[in-house]
């Protein structure tokens, strides 16, 4: 079943919660996807939505520059959810007036019902709600109704008396609003009419069907670098066209302890996907000699690895299609016309192939979150230790080790790096975390061992929390955990005398050092 044709767009002002309404959204069984707050009218009417919804956003209504929809949508035959933001400008644009509040109302509030409506079915006085705002409304437009107030807030829900036009003070996408992916459920089904056809079956389905018609008779070709990401691609590709579907992985020289096993087990053994095992670890360890900045470290591994991908496409012949695991997060944060709160970095994954090699891009994820594409891998049987594998950078070890990269740096750091992973992998209290690593740092400090003294590297330690890396907060691991790290490391790993723990957060800091 096509869950293209249920769709909800939302139009994006800003807020740094759009991309977690879209996943909520998803959630509730309702395909959705993010676009610009000035799409143009013609775009959203062809896209044929069941709803709006309109995102909060930093901006003031009432600034000159303030980002401001076409006014046409509210004449359109579908119902529209303003949130924050969203909510004044409906109460803009259909001419009430919206002021500066006295009181600014940020964080936890109380709502308390005025009229019993659909949207709030599941609600009750007293409710804790979400607030972000100073702005308020001051009079509600004509044809308008107070659904519900707060403290604060006397216009905390509203909506048109003649169309189903809703607007929320509150942010129901965020989890400090208990009840809010109750109200979303009302607005989606209740209000939007929808069925709820979005979910991994029916992505596997339609992706499947997609791809067999987009590739006819061609072959395809994956680089397979065993994250979760390309092994759901490659699956997905394998089930659609059979042995026509060529991946290739190339070892090089940074990856994990017992990464190359690991994958080559999954995808040669279990699931029986064509696969090319490349060993260039000699080749890119030669490349990056006495090569200390991170930038050139990073380019010499891509332009490496595309020479190696670009060589074994020739071996396999008639190739017309490249397949990547881009995700939905890239796509929107790699095109600056998605929106005021998108541009934020490019992604390699998102027009980054040479144009020489004339391929043709297959990038059946590009709809998804990461969460999705977990529960998609699962819908396709993919091994759980493929699914459960945290995000590991291309360059993979080669930007955790500080400094020059050499075999003897990344034997430690392997060593290292495979304590922490098997301490936090085994504990089912760490299931929240986005990563955990080690970094070896181009330091040596004084230890004793064994009466003797030493003069060894230190290792450095990351465990962070995040929903999807834009931002995190590192992991209050608990002190024993800590502790056993440590002592595993400086007793196991030869040429390492001091562990020491990273409590930066992102922002400032980044996740990864390099």
């Amino acid at each position: 079943m096509d869950y293209h044709r249920e769709l909800i767009a939302i139009l994006d002002f800003g807020s740094q919660y759009t991309q977690l309404i879209a996943r909520k959204v998803r959630e509730l069984g309702v395909y959705c996807e993010i676009y610009p707050y000035n799409q143009d009218i013609n775009t959203i009417k062809k896209l044929k939505t069941k709803g709006i919804i309109l995102s909060g956003g930093p901006s003031s209504v009432t600034e000159d520059n303030a980002p401001i929809m076409d006014r046409e949508l509210l004449e359109l035959d579908i119902p529209i959810l303003g949130i924050c933001y969203g909510l004044q400008l409906i109460t803009m644009l259909c001419k009430g007036e919206i002021s500066k509040s006295l009181k600014r109302e940020y964080g936890k509030a109380h709502i308390f019902i005025d009229e019993k409506d659909p949207l709030l079915e599941g609600l009750s006085n007293g409710d804790i709600v979400w607030m972000s705002h100073q702005d308020r409304i001051f009079r509600l437009p004509e044809g308008f109704k107070s659904l519900a107030h707060s403290d604060n807030s006397p216009f905390a829900a509203i909506r048109s008396t003649e169309r189903n036009i809703y607007g929320v003070q509150f942010h129901p996408e965020v989890h400090h609003t208990p009840k809010g992916k109750t109200l979303l459920n009302n607005f989606l089904y209740k209000i939007c009419r929808c069925e709820g056809l979005f979910s991994p079956k029916s992505f596997v389905e339609t992706a499947i069907a997609d791809i067999k018609e987009r590739t006819g008779d061609g072959n395809v070709i994956c680089a397979l670098s065993g994250g979760v990401d390309s092994s759901v691609v490659a699956t997905l590709i394998h089930r659609a066209i059979g042995d026509r579907l060529h991946c290739v992985f190339v070892n090089n020289g940074v990856l994990r302890k017992n990464e190359v096993e690991e994958v080559i087990e999954a995808f040669q053994d279990k699931l029986h996907i064509n696969l090319r095992y490349i060993n260039g670890e000699d080749r890119f360890l030669n490349a990056l000699k006495k090569v200390k900045d991170p930038e050139k470290k990073r380019k010499i591994i891509g332009r490496l690895f595309i020479e190696i991908f670009e060589e074994e496409a020739h071996k396999v012949g008639d190739v017309q299609f490249l397949a990547q695991g881009t995700l939905y997060p890239d796509v929107i944060e790699s095109v600056s016309s998605k929106g005021p709160s998108a541009t934020i970095k490019s992604h390699h994954n998102v027009g980054g192939l040479p144009k020489r090699m004339r391929l043709k891009l297959i990038e059946p994820l590009r709809e998804l979150f990461k969460d999705e594409v977990r529960q998609v891998g699962r819908e396709l049987g993919i091994p759980e230790n493929i699914i459960n594998r945290q995000p590991f950078p291309g360059p993979g070890l080669a930007i955790r080790i500080i400094g020059e990269v050499t075999k003897d740096r990344l034997d430690i750091l392997r060593e290292a790096d495979s304590i922490v992973r098997e301490e936090i992998e085994k504990n089912k209290k760490f299931k929240n975390i986005w990563q955990s690593f080690a970094i070896l740092i181009p330091v040596k400090t004084v230890g004793v061992m064994g009466d003797e003294r030493t003069y060894a590297n230190v290792i450095a330690i990351r465990v962070v929390e995040s929903e999807d890396a834009m931002t995190a907060d590192w992991t209050r691991l608990p002190y024993e955990i800590l502790d056993k790290l440590s002592r595993r490391i400086i007793n196991e790993v030869h040429g390492v005398n001091r562990v020491v723990y990273d409590i930066s957060s992102k922002p400032p800091s980044t996740i990864e050092w390099e």
